[in-house]
């Protein structure tokens, strides 16, 4: 267990607003609260090392310990009218199990705690379960015959308390697999009424408690009848998947208005038993998609109250921002961002940071941790705690559910580890410091600070609420190293902002890649799907490329006709291990135009050495390609050279064995451009194409060719 943990309501706000932060400690003693500004997050010795300025604020103080609890696992629930006839119950439902080594996975849960009564319908690794509790004890039917995964079944179950009778079957939904069917016989049972605090679950089990033994696969059309038809309390409650897809509600058509909730956010908008490959969209045919898949590690929001609640005040700075948590030797630090007031810039720099990247990436268990990385982080002092070691708030789109399937839905209301000053990512040979996203990004921002450059900070969910108003009031405008997850609106942001006349520095690599959705409705949480192509860790499943939240086709922008050359003048071209190279000045550079760009740059190589990959040119390199959208008007002034033969070029640059889109070979287009030009709106546009270009940012104190090469660049920028 995690001594002390906590995460705030949003990742980003403005002065004038207020953040609730929420907190859970299993310890004894009150902790401390104090707000930071976050300068470096890098642990290693080598570097600038962790850095925080303490700030005064009304919150800072002392709050009592109080442990918060979260249950993962996605269920739905739904209310049960007090006087409903519990002594006859017909279940039943289509079921696509997903995992097969589990029992008592719970199709359909009806309890009601204030008699003790509770009826659960399960899939068991050797076939169905029922179980039936009530006053005189426990009964359990089983159904011998084990259902196959990736199978559609109907499941029923009978239970009539009156005759001491119980009645259990499922059949495949196609020929070819097994059924199964069973009766028992039990002590008969008096009438029993539900009471008000009757209740009924979906994919969950323990209805009135601690939600277990969940689900997991899919559930289509489950329907639970109650007493007879027309005698006092029987009613018929039956729950349509098919309506409110892009909803967390579920809709009974039974005709008791029985509507019901989604818990932990299952996946939507996916295949059912109607489904045959005729219409691809859940919008177009909602019929085809009446299923919802139910994970038992699936994290929406943890639900914990607010200990502490820090009121921005209206002339708050601009900034990185985390609270810290400290109780003895334990602390923790959650991180927040701090936008200037709409339209009210404070600086003339503004840093985007990608906090859609950072969610999907959030809380990322890798498959190298072990007991080297440990051994790392306590030599350094760095962020103890790992998600691949506690994995209680769930994982990241890069990582599969325990049934293999991808996680396509992360929250930012839970706590990501990987989002703490001096997280360590990854040790490997040349890595450097080993460090992504976050932590990476604060090379930037420990670069800006050294350089005595002021700047502002806005998250990609503010640019997905106020599109481009949240970024022209700017002169010029900086990513951090990996901006690669946008909604259209963060995109149209960006887009409106450089075709307004401003002036961009791309300073990452593999970004404005991956499409995703989030919701007004559902807020807290984004979505991905990752169809036909691209780098990815797992492949959407046929006929499931259209989100859940917002209808729209998913997958790479590029293949949504918005590749990132278009906005950047570079896109992903090649992946490989974390261990960088360096750049060499190209011919384009010594043009009297642009040739101050390297002012004060010696020699044709640059780059060579850094904290990220030991060189600014690595991991994902960016190319160069007018066929995709890069400014025939742009100047490739530096390209990078002698990449380690781990290096690969991205799926969707490939045609065969031997052809490319680009129609180069495949070792042609292994590098990262860096661009520079002009834009036709009188702004610019600077990409540098690599992610750990920043990591060379801070080598001999800030003092190095790379460092000065920006300087150039962002000086020119802003006046």
């Amino acid at each position: 267990m995690i001594p002390i943990i906590g995460y705030a309501n949003d990742l980003g706000a403005r002065p004038g607003e207020a953040l609730g932060f929420k907190v859970s400690s299993a310890l004894a003693e009150p902790y401390e609260v104090q707000l930071v500004r976050i300068i470096s997050a890098d642990p290693n010795p080598d570097g600038p090392g962790v850095r925080h300025m303490e700030i005064d604020a009304a919150c800072n103080g002392r709050y009592p310990s109080r442990f918060q609890d979260f249950v993962p696992g996605s269920y739905a629930t739904a209310p049960l009218p007090a006087g409903t006839d519990l002594s006859r119950i017909e279940l039943d439902a289509a079921v696509m199990p997903m995992l097969a080594d589990r029992d008592r996975q719970t199709v359909l849960a009806v309890g009601d705690p204030a008699c003790g009564f509770a009826l659960e319908l399960s899939v068991d690794r050797g076939g169905l379960g029922l179980t039936l509790r009530t006053g005189s004890g426990e009964e359990r039917l089983a159904v011998p015959g084990p259902m196959r995964t990736r199978r559609w079944y109907r499941v029923r179950a009978q239970v009539d308390l009156g005759a001491g009778r119980a009645e259990l079957s499922f059949e495949p939904l196609k020929q070819g697999e097994g059924s199964g069917h069973a009766t028992a016989h039990f002590k008969d049972s008096a009438k029993l009424t539900a009471s008000a605090e009757a209740g009924i679950r979906i994919a969950a089990g323990n209805v009135g408690g601690r939600p277990r033994r969940h689900f997991n696969g899919r559930i289509e059309a489950p329907r639970i009848a109650f007493g007879e038809d027309g005698t006092a309390g029987g009613i018929s409650l039956a729950w349509d998947f098919s309506q409110g897809i892009d909803s967390d509600r579920i809709v009974d058509v039974g005709g008791t208005a029985s509507h019901g909730r989604l818990i932990n956010m299952p996946t939507r908008g996916v295949t059912g038993t109607d489904w045959t490959g005729r219409e691809m969209c859940w919008r177009h045919a909602p019929q085809d998609y009446a299923a919802i898949h139910f994970h038992e590690d699936d994290c929406h929001d943890c639900g914990w109250e607010d200990d502490f609640v820090f009121d921005i005040p209206k002339d708050f700075r601009s900034g990185n921002y985390a609270m810290r948590l400290r109780c003895g030797t334990d602390e923790d630090f959650i991180p927040f961002f701090v936008a200037a007031p709409l339209g009210r810039p404070q600086s003339r720099i503004c840093v985007v940071i990608p906090t859609f990247t950072y969610v999907m990436y959030g809380d990322n268990g890798r498959y190298d941790y072990g007991p080297a990385i440990e051994q790392r982080m306590a030599d350094w002092g760095a962020y103890p705690y790992n998600p691949d070691k506690y994995r209680q708030f769930g994982q990241s789109s890069y990582n599969l559910h325990p049934d293999g399937t991808g996680i396509c839905l992360c929250s930012w209301r839970r706590p990501l580890l990987n989002l703490r000053s001096g997280y360590l990512t990854l040790l490997a040979p040349g890595c450097g410091s080993g460090l992504r996203h976050y932590q990476a990004d604060s090379h930037l921002w420990a670069w800006l600070e050294a350089k005595g450059f002021e700047f502002d900070v806005v998250t990609d969910h503010q640019l997905h609420q106020d599109g481009p108003d949240a970024l022209k009031p700017y002169r010029t405008v900086l990513t951090c190293t990996h901006p690669e997850y946008h909604t259209e609106n963060s995109l149209d942001a960006f887009q409106g902002y450089v075709d307004g006349g401003g002036r961009l520095c791309y300073l990452g690599g593999n970004g404005f890649y991956w499409r995703i959705a989030v919701s007004e409705s559902i807020p807290g949480i984004a979505e991905v799907r990752r169809t036909e192509g691209g780098i990815r860790t797992w492949a959407a499943e046929p006929g499931e490329y259209y989100h859940a939240l917002d209808g729209q086709y998913g997958g790479l922008w590029r293949r949504i006709g918005r590749p990132p050359q278009a906005l950047t003048g570079v896109g992903f071209s090649a992946q490989g291990t974390f261990l960088g190279s360096h750049y060499r000045r190209l011919e384009a550079s010594y043009d009297p135009e642009i040739r101050w760009i390297f002012e004060g740059v010696e020699g044709e190589i640059f780059g060579d050495e850094g904290l990220s990959g030991s060189g600014a040119a690595g991991y994902e390199l960016d190319r160069y390609d007018v066929a995709l959208g890069s400014p025939e008007n742009a100047s490739v002034i530096a390209r990078s050279e002698n990449h380690a033969p781990t290096y690969i070029v991205t799926p969707e640059e490939i045609l065969t064995h031997v052809s490319t889109t680009s129609g180069m070979g495949q070792d042609q287009m292994i590098h990262a451009d860096m661009i520079y030009c002009d834009t036709p709106s009188g702004g610019a546009m600077f990409s540098v194409g690599s992610i750990t270009f920043c990591g060379s940012l801070p080598v001999n104190d800030f003092e190095n060719s790379t460092s000065r090469l920006l300087e150039n660049i962002v000086r020119r920028f802003v006046t």
